[in-house]
């Protein structure tokens, strides 16, 4: 048998870039990495080869003294941290010093520097991890480092890198994230000689708008919270705009961009209430919290981390989600942002620019008149040639009459009047289809009236009245601006649903259901240690499980509602969560989900004829209703389509 021997520091340096430099896009974040940590606020990327070939980052950052240029490149050597308390409380992107080492063993590194106080640069190369003596050269303030021929030494290693095609959309796609990260920064990349982007030095807004997009930006929402030391900000989208794919998600801890389970898990249980689960929301999440509260020591890139309180992370994160969500509603946001631009692609109009900002302008948007314009829809022969598109004028709206407006507001006055007559067969219908009305309806706000009789514009209620239904399928109403489709069975189903929600949650605990005969299953350790110490959540979720021994649980309760369900799956799925997380939703969505179902039969049917009245009820109970804006499945309940919108979809002012 062979004698233990020391390995070589080359051999060492290979071993770990087999970790750290798993492909050209490891080797650019580490480098990238040290600019950010250098104070540098424009960093500038050139690949070619896909980066096999080169990988060049230029940065005008603080630069490296002449005397340590050498120790750049060697293994473990760092200027980030000197003890242990540092390394608990490190806060900079890089700390192990065993990057650029890596690289070096792996490629021909070429390291120039020059700091602010040197009359020149110093330049130094290495080469199959050896390294050339120090050298004067000419450069800008700041570091720039070559990496030339990635894995020239290992070729085993190079046989397993993809088409040049594939290493640079990795490279590209982790260039992003960092510059996500740092909106402050200025970022440009160059592939083969070509420019592909340059963002200069932007907002966060900006930022995520550059890299996510625009269509991500429109149909996001805003969030902003805090939970003592810990800070979650960010944007998340609307569930309709949620895709089947995972390219939009990023979570960033401490402007690190990570893969992490616990905020994974906890958006997901955010969202599980307005989408289905074969679709993935998008989103951009920045959380905030001391460096000691994060360990990020525990893998090799570094992607992947460990809180020291996941709980309260998952609970942050999740209760923000949440509450911004629950008020994607009518009268705070849009469902569908960009219906018209939705509309327009599928009919294959562009949209122009109308004439006038103000659409209902007088005199200056009228035709001009001008003759010639009639002269030169004739040729020379005399014969009549197709006239000439032009540009329509804005559309002109004349206000009603007063007599046409009190007709029109009568008519509403009439159908929400408040009388000592009750409609029976009405509010029959109501209490079978919506539930228990709110004592006070949103319509109230139109018996609000100015001194002529008529309501104020802004007590308009956001989804406006109903004046048609479509083909028995959707509701049509006018807002002040805009045409409103409601889908009226999505509607009513989460119309529903959030009812029925609400009327368990105010009864407090679950109402559980003793089995005659207790169901045993064989349990794992972990699942033993999470009923000893989440029993009591357990009743309260009306489970009540009992440890036999010998690895073994039997379940001897369960919810009410869940009668019907697979006991030890249900069990199991509650003990796995509560020793991930510390806290269940499991029976919360086992029970959701029967909620939904019973909801969706409860809820008017395409073809359903309603009326007026019952068209309003359910628009006013839109307004009113927690995530009404998309039904469970994360499908759109209502759009909006603007007078602008409409104008341009028959043409008019092109």
């Amino acid at each position: 048998m062979s004698r233990i021997a020391a390995l070589p520091d080359h051999l060492v340096n290979q071993i770990a870039a087999g970790e750290v430099v798993e492909r050209p896009a490891n080797a650019l974040k580490e480098i990238v990495e040290n600019s950010i940590d250098a104070g540098a606020t424009a960093i500038d990327v050139e690949l070619a080869g896909g980066g096999i070939r080169l990988i060049r980052v230029s940065d005008n950052g603080g630069g490296i003294h002449p005397d340590d240029i050498e120790l750049a490149l060697h293994r473990h050597a760092t200027s980030k941290i000197k003890t242990l308390n540092d390394l608990e409380h490190v806060a900079s992107m890089g700390f192990r010093g065993e990057g650029l080492a890596s690289i070096a063993s792996v490629s021909r590194l070429t390291l120039t520097s020059r700091q602010e106080d040197s009359s020149h640069a110093t330049q130094v190369k290495a080469e199959d991890g050896k390294l050339s003596s120090p050298t004067a050269a000419a450069h800008p303030v700041g570091t720039t480092i070559e990496a030339a021929e990635l894995f020239f030494n290992t070729p085993a290693r190079r046989k397993f890198l993809k088409s040049e095609n594939t290493e640079y959309a990795h490279c590209a796609t982790m260039l992003e994230r960092l510059a996500l990260a740092h909106p402050h920064i200025a970022f440009s990349l160059k592939r083969d000689g070509k420019q592909v982007f340059k963002l200069p030095a932007q907002s966060l807004h900006e930022r995520i708008a550059a890299i996510v997009g625009d269509d991500f930006q429109t149909a996001s929402l805003e969030i902003d919270s805090s939970n003592g030391a810990l800070r979650l900000y960010g944007a998340i989208a609307k569930p309709t705009f949620a895709k089947g794919k995972t390219d939009k998600q990023y979570c960033f801890v401490n402007h690190r961009f990570v893969r992490d389970k616990v905020m994974l898990h906890a958006v997901k249980q955010a969202y599980r209430d307005v989408l289905h689960n074969a679709l993935t929301p998008a989103f951009v999440l920045f959380l905030d919290l001391p460096p000691e509260a994060v360990d990020v020591n525990v893998h090799p890139t570094k992607t992947e981390i460990r809180f020291r309180d996941s709980q309260q992370v998952h609970q942050l994160v999740f209760h923000t989600l949440n509450k911004a969500l629950a008020d994607t509603r009518a009268d705070l946001t849009e469902s569908v942002s960009n219906a018209g631009e939705v509309l327009h692609d599928i009919t294959g109009v562009t949209p122009a620019p109308m004439p006038s900002e103000n659409l209902f302008d007088s005199a200056s948007n009228y035709p001009t008149g001008n003759k010639s314009d009639t002269r030169n829809a004739f040729d020379s022969s005399g014969k009549t040639a197709p006239m000439p598109y032009q540009a329509a004028r804005a559309p002109q709206q004349r206000s009603l009459s007063l007599r046409e407006s009190r007709a029109a507001m009568n008519t509403y006055a009439e159908l929400y009047k408040k009388t000592d007559d009750i409609d029976l067969e009405l509010s029959q219908f109501e209490q079978a289809r919506f539930g228990n009305m709110p004592s006070e309806m949103p319509t109230q706000k139109t018996e609000t009236l100015l001194s002529d009789g008529l309501p104020s514009q802004s007590e308009l209620p956001p989804l406006g009245f109903a004046i048609a239904q479509l083909l028995g399928i959707y509701i049509l109403a006018q807002a002040e601006d805009s045409l409103l489709l409601i889908d009226m069975h999505a509607a009513a189903e989460r119309v529903n649903y959030e009812k029925m929600k609400c009327q368990r949650q105010e009864n407090g605990n679950l109402q559980s259901q003793r089995l005659l005969i207790p169901v045993t299953f064989a349990a794992s350790h972990e699942e033993c240690a999470a009923l000893a110490d989440h029993a009591e959540t357990l009743v309260g979720f009306g489970l009540e499980l009992s440890d036999m021994g010998g690895n073994t649980l039997a379940v001897r309760a369960v919810p009410a509602m869940l009668g019907k369900a697979d006991v030890v799956s249900l069990a199991k799925d509650v003990l796995g969560e509560l020793a991930q997380v510390g806290s269940s939703q499991t029976i919360e969505e086992h029970e959701n989900h029967i909620l939904a179902t019973m909801s969706c039969h409860g809820s008017v049917r395409a073809g359903h004829q309603l009326t007026l009245p019952e068209m309003n009820a359910l628009l006013r109970d839109m307004e009113n209703t927690p995530r009404s804006n998309q039904c469970n499945h994360g499908r759109p309940t209502w759009v909006k389509l603007t007078l602008k919108e409409l104008d341009a979809l028959f043409l008019r002012g092109q």
